[in-house]
C-alpha cells in the first residue's frame, strides 16, 4: 500500500512555498520537506490537505468470519487480509508470524474479536501507530469483557452491531467514500443477509421452546435468537469450548437428557469433537435424536459468512423438523 498526501502552504512574506510530503509505505511514516522559491505571491497564508492518490484501505481481520463481512462491506474501497483462515486453527492458541505482524503494521483498519479470544492481536499493534489507524474490537463494540462468551459472530444482534462498527471505521479512515460505505452496509444487511435473517425467524416461529442439547458455548450465542431452550449445563459448554475437563455431574446430566429424550436435537462443534462429545453424539444417534453440526470457524474457508451460517441453519432446521416428525 502506498498513500501520499501533500500539504501546501504559501508564505508571501518570505517568498517560499512549503510543501510537506507525508508518505506511508510498508506502514512506516516518513516526512520530507521541499522548499521551492516562488515570486509574485499576493495571497494570505493558508493550508489545505488533498489526497493525490486514492488507494483501497488496507484492512486486517484476525478471523476470516469478520474478514468476510469486512470484505463485503468495503467492496472496491478495501483490501482485506484475514489472519486465521484454516478451519483447523484454534484462534485462542494461534502463534502469529512475522508476515502477520507486517500486515497489521501496514493496516488502516484492524478487526479483532477480543474477549480473550485473540490476545495476540494487541501484541502486534505498535504503541506509536499512525494517525490513520482504526481498531475495531468486537468485545468493546458489543460490551462484553474478557471472561464472557467470545463467540459473538453467532449472536445475530451482535453481528449487526459489528457491521455498523466496521462501517464507522471505514468512514473514519476514508471520509470521502462514506456514501459508498453506507450503501454497501444497507445492501449487505437487507439483501446479502436476507436468507440468514429469514431462517432465524422461520426457526423461531416454528420451533420456539424446543429443548436442545449442544457440545459447547458457540451454540449458546444463537440459541436464544432461535427461541430454542438450550438444556446443556453452561459449565459443560464452557469446559469444552475452553479445552478443560467437564465435571462428571455435567456428563451424567447430559446422558440422562439423551436417554429420557429431554432434548430433541443435539448440536455439536465438528471441529472440536472431544471423546466426551463424541460419546454424546453416539448416544444421541442411538437414541434416535437428530444430530447436527456447527463449526467455530468458517467451513469451507472460501465461503462467505452468510453462506456458512445459512448452511448450518438449514441443517438445524432439518434436524428440528425430523425431531418434530418423529415425535421424539
Amino acid at each position: 500500500m502506498y498513500l501520499q498526501r501533500f500539504r501546501i502552504s504559501q508564505s508571501c512574506g518570505d517568498g517560499v512555498d512549503t510543501v510537506q510530503r507525508f508518505s506511508r509505505t510498508a506502514g512506516v511514516a516518513s516526512l520530507g520537506l521541499t522548499l521551492v522559491a516562488v515570486s509574485g505571491c499576493a495571497t494570505s497564508a493558508h493550508s489545505t490537505t488533498t489526497d493525490l492518490a486514492r488507494v483501497p484501505l488496507h484492512v486486517v481481520a484476525a478471523e476470516n468470519f469478520w474478514g468476510s463481512i469486512a470484505t463485503q462491506l468495503g467492496g472496491a474501497k478495501v483490501d482485506v487480509e484475514s489472519v486465521i483462515t484454516n478451519p483447523d486453527t484454534d484462534p485462542h492458541d494461534y502463534d502469529p508470524s512475522a508476515a502477520d505482524a507486517r500486515d497489521i503494521a501496514n493496516a488502516n483498519v484492524v478487526i479483532e474479536n477480543g474477549i480473550g479470544y485473540d490476545p495476540w492481536v494487541s501484541k502486534l499493534i505498535a504503541a506509536d501507530r499512525p494517525a490513520d489507524f482504526h481498531l475495531v474490537t468486537v468485545g468493546k463494540v458489543v460490551g462484553v469483557a474478557d471472561g464472557g462468551n467470545p463467540h459473538r459472530w453467532y449472536n445475530p444482534s451482535d453481528v449487526h452491531t459489528v457491521i455498523a462498527a466496521i462501517t464507522a471505521a471505514y468512514d473514519a479512515a476514508d471520509p470521502a467514500d462514506a456514501a459508498y460505505f453506507a450503501a454497501r452496509q444497507e445492501n449487505y444487511e437487507t439483501t446479502d443477509l436476507s436468507q440468514y435473517t429469514s431462517l432465524i425467524n422461520q426457526i423461531k416461529a416454528e420451533y420456539a421452546g424446543t429443548p436442545v442439547g449442544a457440545s459447547e458455548s458457540i451454540f449458546a450465542m444463537i440459541a436464544p435468537a432461535l427461541g430454542l431452550n438450550l438444556m446443556t449445563p453452561p459449565t459443560f459448554l464452557r469446559a469444552i469450548s475452553e479445552g478443560t475437563d467437564p465435571t462428571s455431574a455435567d456428563k451424567t446430566t447430559i446422558d440422562n437428557q439423551i436417554k429420557t429424550h429431554a432434548i430433541k436435537v443435539y448440536v455439536y462443534n465438528s471441529q472440536n469433537a472431544t471423546p466426551d462429545v463424541q460419546a454424546q453424539v453416539d448416544e444421541a444417534k442411538a437414541a434416535g435424536i437428530p444430530v447436527t453440526t456447527i463449526t467455530e470457524t468458517m467451513t469451507p474457508a472460501s465461503a462467505t459468512f452468510q453462506d456458512w451460517q445459512v448452511a448450518q441453519l438449514t441443517a438445524l432446521q432439518a434436524a428440528l423438523k425430523a425431531a418434530k416428525g418423529a415425535g421424539s
